[in-house]
């Protein structure tokens, strides 16, 4: 086994377990925290995606700038979401 298909099955093996962390998350019943909680697992296995299987770690300019912006939008995405998710009323207006 080469040393980059190591590093991947290393990476892979590290997407399965927040896969695993994903699932116990929803099962456990978290309450309000948990969109924060699922944001935070799938930013972190976007970010795992991006820069190893991606290859982002290698390239240089604006490949990684192209990278790190859509990343970065994602994460701004999910904020919003997570105030408008925050700010809601409990009750329907009719």
């Amino acid at each position: 086994m080469t040393r980059v298909t190591g590093r991947l099955l290393i990476v892979w093996a590290a997407l399965m377990a927040l896969l695993s962390l994903t699932i116990a998350a929803t099962l456990l019943g978290l309450g309000p925290a948990a969109p924060f909680v699922s944001y935070g697992i799938a930013l972190t296995k976007a970010g795992l995606i991006l820069w190893f299987f991606m290859d982002l770690r290698k390239d240089r300019g604006t490949e990684r700038l192209a990278g790190f912006s859509a990343f970065a939008w994602a994460a701004i995405l999910f904020v919003f979401l997570a105030a408008d998710y925050l700010t809601r009323s409990t009750f329907a207006s009719s």
